[in-house]
């Protein structure tokens, strides 16, 4: 259940900044749950690897290379989505994955574990 509501909730955060940033496109709720999805997957298969591979990189940025890891990501994402989700650019995808992680926080979603 709290897979669901997390999903929900990241779907609505998802839909509010994509009205709130110019460079993110999104297609109704539905895309947004899709969306949702998409990150949940590319978070547990992808994102470990890629952190792994570029471990020197975030070694020595002190951790702030995952910023772009988490870029990266989103724009995976937005090629996976096709029409349904665009990002306009690198630096969009920035924006959207820090204040997306930042607005998890706020509500309460802990992204990585899923728990409440």
């Amino acid at each position: 259940m709290r897979t669901i509501v997390g999903f929900v909730i990241t779907a609505l955060l998802v839909m509010a900044l994509s009205y709130l940033l110019p460079g993110i496109h999104v297609e109704g709720f539905i895309g947004a749950l899709i969306l949702a999805l998409v990150l949940a997957v590319l978070n547990a298969i992808v994102r470990p690897l890629l952190v792994f591979l570029t471990l020197p990189a975030s070694l020595i940025t002190f951790g702030l290379f995952l910023f772009v890891i988490n870029a990266v990501i989103i724009l995976i994402a937005s090629w996976i989505m096709g029409d349904k989700f665009h990002v306009d650019g690198f630096w969009w995808a920035m924006l959207f994955s820090i204040l997306l992680s930042v607005f998890q926080s706020i509500v309460g979603f802990d992204k990585q574990t899923g728990r409440d």
